[in-house]
C-alpha cells in the first residue's frame, strides 16, 4: 500500500501524464509490492511465497515470470522456456494465466503475451515461451526443459512429490534456472522438503496484509470467525501448522470443542507453573485460566504465560488475572522453590487464596487424565490460545514440546487437575456470563 508521502510525490510526477503513461506507472510493479512479494536477492533455487488466502502470492508469481520473460533489470536474466505448473491445466489457465491476478493481467497492453489455450502456451514478442502444465500429469513434464518455472498451490498437487521431481530434471537451461512457488502452506513432506533445502528462500504473508486489496467485511468476518484457530492460522496466516502422530491432545479435538462463550461458572482458578529461572532462554512462566460448571465441564479461559518474568512480575501477571476473572484461587506447583513461590505471591497480595500442589509423577502421567477429559468432550477452549494449543499439540509420549518443558500445558493441567481432577477446595459459587 501506499503510504502517504508516497502517494504524494506521486501526485507531483503524474501530473500532465497521459492514459498510456498512468498504465504503465500502474504496471510497474516494483512500486506498489510489498518487500515479500519481490524476488530475494542473493543465488537461490527456489523462492517459496507462503501466504494466507488473498495475501498476493498470485500476483507475485505472475509479475516475477513477467519479470524474467521480459529481462527486466529488477528480475535479472531473461528466461526462455517457462514452465507453468498448477493443480490441474483448468487452474493453470484460470488462475495463473487468465485470473485477475495472472499474467495476462499483469502485463501493460503493449508487453501482453500471446496466449495460445489450443496449445497451452503463451508467447512474448521477444521470443519467450510459458508453457502450461497440470501436477496431475508429471509425465507431461518429462522431455521439455526450462530455465524458469512458476509452481502455484503447490500443497494441493495431489502427485506432487513426482511432479515437482519431474519439473526438477527438465530446469536445467541458462546459467541460472529457478523456480517461484507460490501457495497456502500445509505441512506436507514436498513443502517440508523445499523449506530444510538451502538452495530454497521464503517470504510470507498473511491475509491481513493485502488488506487494501481485499473486501473489508471479507477480512474482518474471516478474521471475526477463524483467527487463532488451526484453519485461520494456515489458511489467514500462512503458517505451517504440523501433527504429530502420538500427541496426547490431537489438533483437532481442541478445535471440535471451541466455543465463543461459557455458561455460569461454579469454580474459577488460576494456575501457575513457575519457571526455576527468570534468565533469557529460561522455561517460560505458565499462567492458565480455567473454570468449570456445575455439571463439571471444563472451560478454559486465558492464556497468560510469558517468559522472562521475574518472581514479582509473574506473582502480578497471575493476581491480575485472579481478580479479571474473579477466581476463587491461584494454584501454584512448588516443586521448584516453593517458599519462594509462597512469599512472591503473598508479598504481592495477601488477600488471595492460594494452593500449592506438588508433582509426584511425571509430566505425561499428570496430563493423561486432563487428555482423557478432552476425548470425552468435558473441555473446551473459550476462543483460541494459539501458542498454548501448539505445546498441547506437540506433547507425546517424551514429555515434551517443540524439544522443551511444555510450561503452558503444565499449567493448563495443574488448573484442570484442581477443577475437576482432585478433591473441591472451595465452597461452590454461581458467577454470571
Amino acid at each position: 500500500m501506499i503510504g502517504c508521502a508516497r502517494a504524494g510525490t506521486l501526485n507531483e510526477l503524474t501530473v500532465g501524464f497521459r492514459a498510456s503513461d498512468y498504465e504503465a506507472l500502474l504496471k510497474f510493479w516494483p512500486l506498489w509490492a510489498r518487500e515479500d512479494q519481490l524476488p530475494p536477492q542473493g543465488a537461490w533455487r527456489n523462492w517459496l511465497i507462503l501466504g494466507g488466502r488473498g495475501a498476493g502470492k498470485t500476483r507475485a508469481g505472475a509479475e516475477w515470470v513477467r519479470g524474467v520473460a521480459l529481462g527486466a533489470n529488477e528480475f535479472g536474466e531473461r528466461a526462455r522456456q517457462i514452465a507453468l505448473v498448477g493443480e490441474s491445466l483448468a487452474d493453470v489457465r484460470e488462475v495463473m494465466i487468465e485470473g485477475v491476478s495472472g499474467l495476462l493481467g499483469v502485463h501493460a497492453r503493449g508487453e501482453r503475451p500471446q496466449w495460445e489455450p489450443s496449445r497451452r502456451r503463451l508467447e512474448w514478442k521477444n521470443g519467450a515461451v510459458a508453457y502450461a502444465f497440470s501436477a496431475d500429469d508429471p509425465e507431461s513434464l518429462r522431455g521439455p526443459q526450462f530455465d524458469a518455472a512458476w509452481c502455484d498451490e503447490l500443497c494441493k498437487w495431489r502427485r506432487g512429490e513426482a511432479a515437482f521431481d519431474m519439473l526438477q530434471f527438465g530446469l536445467r537451461l541458462g546459467a541460472n534456472p529457478r523456480s517461484a512457488i507460490t501457495t497456502t502452506p500445509r505441512p506436507v513432506p514436498l513443502l517440508k522438503r523445499l523449506l530444510a533445502d538451502s538452495a530454497s528462500v521464503v517470504s510470507r504473508a498473511a491475509t491481513k496484509a493485502n488488506a487494501f486489496q481485499l473486501a473489508p467485511q471479507f477480512l474482518e468476518q474471516m478474521l471475526t470467525r477463524y483467527a487463532g484457530t488451526r484453519l485461520g492460522r494456515q489458511e489467514l496466516d500462512g503458517e505451517v501448522i504440523e501433527a504429530r502422530a502420538d500427541s496426547l491432545f490431537p489438533r483437532e479435538r481442541v478445535e471440535k470443542a471451541r466455543v465463543e462463550t461459557h455458561p455460569p461458572l461454579s469454580r474459577i482458578v488460576v494456575a501457575i507453573d513457575p519457571p526455576a529461572s527468570s534468565r533469557e532462554g529460561a522455561d517460560a512462566c505458565g499462567i492458565v485460566a480455567a473454570g468449570c460448571d456445575d455439571e463439571g465441564k471444563v472451560f478454559v479461559l486465558a492464556d497468560e504465560s510469558a517468559s522472562g518474568l521475574s518472581p514479582l512480575q509473574w506473582a502480578s501477571r497471575a493476581i491480575s488475572l485472579y481478580r479479571r476473572l474473579d477466581a476463587d484461587r491461584i494454584v501454584v506447583e512448588v516443586n521448584q522453590g516453593g517458599e519462594m513461590a509462597r512469599a512472591v505471591l503473598s508479598e504481592t497480595d495477601a488477600s488471595v487464596p492460594v494452593s500449592e500442589v506438588r508433582a509426584t509423577r511425571g509430566k505425561v502421567l499428570r496430563a493423561e487424565p486432563v487428555a482423557a477429559l478432552y476425548e470425552q468432550g468435558r473441555v473446551s477452549h473459550v476462543g483460541s490460545f494459539p501458542l498454548l494449543e501448539d505445546e498441547m499439540a506437540d506433547f507425546g509420549a517424551d514429555g515434551l514440546s517443540q524439544g522443551r518443558s511444555p510450561d503452558r500445558l503444565d499449567a493448563l493441567v495443574w488448573a484442570i487437575t484442581s477443577l475437576v481432577l482432585s478433591p473441591r477446595g472451595a465452597t461452590p459459587r454461581m458467577r454470571a456470563l
